[in-house]
């Protein structure tokens, strides 16, 4: 009788120890997870700072000078557009993709490929049609974050671009396929490249 009582306080007790170390590592390994994403998306959010933009590559002297003279910069309503508002995503999944491919202009940056001014000009048309590339194929989505046939007063606009936006919607195309070089210098293409950036 006895040993049948240990026995059934040691299964008492282990059942109950066991419920609680479940209990206490689901909590710890819950506590780790929300800390990990927390810090995960504080770095997220950091590397879509402008400072951050121009400090890892060679953008400070280049493209980054181009902006701040352009509308997405300075403008009538003073409502600027940032580096992350055109060139990261806003929604979780294609963000991650774009960032895991920016690492790869840090990588460049590091080897040396685009350290200089002079290097980061010889690479430009490359990098542009990357981009334009990208622009293309997504519908020219951070664009349409802030712009939209939908929303555009074509009365307000002049006779020209009105017909251009009313004719490129009824060819479906995209704020890419005529706003290239729209918030940094178009770079030096020959006839070929012209003829062909119509293909981004």
């Amino acid at each position: 009788m006895k040993r049948d009582t240990n026995t059934k306080a040691r299964h008492f007790f282990s059942t109950r120890l066991g419920t609680k170390s479940a209990i206490a590592g689901t909590i710890l390994i819950f506590a780790a997870g929300m800390l990990f994403l927390t810090g995960f998306s504080s770095a997220m959010e950091a590397t879509n700072a402008e400072t951050f933009c121009i400090s890892c590559h060679e953008m400070g002297t280049t493209v980054y000078e181009e902006y701040k003279e352009s509308v997405h910069n300075r403008n009538i309503s003073g409502v600027p557009a940032t580096c992350a508002d055109c060139h990261v995503p806003k929604a979780f999944g294609p963000k991650l993709i774009r960032k895991i491919r920016a690492a790869n202009d840090v990588y460049h940056w590091l080897l040396g490929t685009i350290d200089t001014k002079e290097k980061f000009e010889a690479k430009r048309l490359e990098l542009a049609k990357t981009v334009w590339r990208d622009m293309k194929n997504t519908d020219s989505r951070e664009c349409r974050s802030c712009h939209s046939f939908n929303k555009m007063d074509l009365d307000e606009q002049d006779r020209s671009a009105r017909k251009k936006h009313l004719r490129a919607q009824e060819l479906g195309k995209t704020c890419i396929d005529c706003h290239k070089g729209i918030a940094h210098e178009l770079p030096e293409m020959d006839d070929a490249d012209q003829y062909a950036q119509s293909e981004y």
